[in-house]
């Protein structure tokens, strides 16, 4: 897929998709491209492929057209359930890690493993076995005084795509009793002089998720808190790491906390400090 990153690096998203179809040169005799169906560049990856000679396309995504297209979802706090046409065979799934942009993805990995000669029934049942990777929406549950709260731990990386995502995600959370929706939020790097207009952005997808509180840090994620309603403000600091002592005495029990920022923005200090100061539990 493309999407809206890097882009202190290139002059557009265009040229970015341009930079990432370069790997359908390295494509062998007999293999297979797979390419997202539903983003604007798609005509121009599908071109580049052809030019290439890649022998075999095929498209993933929500898109009716699609050579594997979701057809339902039904979106759940720990997990999602699947139905597919893939190949012009309806297959149906659990996913186990949450989110329809997971889904999506997933989707993807039938066509691989379809590519790949292997048996989509028992491709199907392996889905329930995928778990978030460390960083990217792995669950802990951690026992503070106050009582328990969840934590969504998206530290590893961040872009405007995966940032909305990750929005739309805490937003299918369900907080326990008095708890809240809180979303902690570092600094979107390499998006050059976009960067401002991107993180003022996501107000719209803050609002969407019916997000309570975000707690910004960065000098770019300012434009975010600046452009968010008063009553949705928690706090805001110079480094997304000063967020984790006016964050750990405001929260309640019950609460869900998503922490997600780029790399370079250092949000996986704010993980780790829970860890070394609470005891955590993997939420299953």
């Amino acid at each position: 897929t493309v999407a809206p990153v890097h882009l202190a690096h290139f002059a557009s998203v265009d040229e970015i998709a341009k930079a990432k179809a370069e790997i359908f040169s390295g494509v062998v005799e007999g293999g297979t491209a797979i390419i997202h169906a539903d983003i604007p560049q798609t005509p121009r990856l599908l071109k580049a492929a052809k030019k290439a000679r890649v022998e075999n396309i095929l498209t993933f995504g929500l898109h009716e057209h699609a050579d594997a297209h979701l057809d339902y979802i039904d979106l759940k706090e720990h997990s999602s359930s699947v139905t597919a046409t893939v190949l012009g065979k309806t297959i149906r799934y659990e996913l186990g890690s949450p989110g329809q942009h997971l889904a999506i993805n997933s989707l993807a990995q039938v066509l691989a493993a379809e590519a790949c000669g292997l048996d989509l029934d028992e491709v199907a049942k392996a889905m329930s076995e995928v778990r978030p990777a460390k960083g990217r929406g792995d669950r802990l549950e951690f026992t503070l005084p106050q009582g328990k709260i969840t934590l969504i731990d998206e530290s590893y990386n961040a872009n405007p795509a995966s940032m909305r995502a990750a929005l739309a995600l805490l937003g299918q959370s369900q907080p326990a009793a008095g708890g809240r929706r809180i979303a902690v939020l570092g600094d979107m790097l390499e998006l050059g002089a976009k960067g401002d207009a991107l993180h003022a952005g996501l107000a719209e997808a803050v609002l969407d998720a019916n997000v309570d509180l975000v707690f910004a840090g960065g000098e770019l994620m300012k434009n975010l808190y600046d452009a968010l309603p008063v009553a949705k403000l928690g706090a805001y600091a110079q480094s997304g790491p000063d967020l984790y002592e006016p964050l750990k005495y405001f929260l309640n029990a019950g609460d869900v906390v998503m922490v997600k920022g780029s790399n370079g923005s250092k949000m996986g200090k704010i993980v780790a400090n829970f860890k070394a100061e609470f005891n955590d539990t993997p939420v299953s």
